[in-house]
């Protein structure tokens, strides 16, 4: 028998602190940084359309080292793609 993980989602406004938590439902093999599949995980939950390019399209804008992931140092870069382009309202 599986077991399945509840997924919480963000409420219309919520701050970086929550933004990050809600984040860290995705990150799946624990290692607090977010891969492309577990931000398209992330964007599916929210039920975006695309979710699959939306998730290639910030960690394009957000990965500055280009690792392939969303480090703790480059969660601000995703936070502001997120207010920009995804139409999310984060706050300080």
């Amino acid at each position: 028998m599986a077991f399945m993980r509840s997924v919480v989602l963000p409420q219309q406004e919520m701050s970086v602190d929550e933004f990050k938590k809600w984040l860290k439902q995705f990150d799946v093999n624990h290692d607090g940084r977010i891969s492309r599949e577990e931000l398209k995980r992330a964007l599916e939950s929210l039920h975006a359309w695309f979710a699959w390019w939306k998730a290639r399209q910030a960690l394009k804008s957000s990965d500055v080292n280009r690792n392939g992931v969303i480090d703790k140092e480059e969660i601000g870069k995703l936070v502001l793609y997120a207010v920009q382009h995804l139409n999310m309202k984060i706050y300080d």
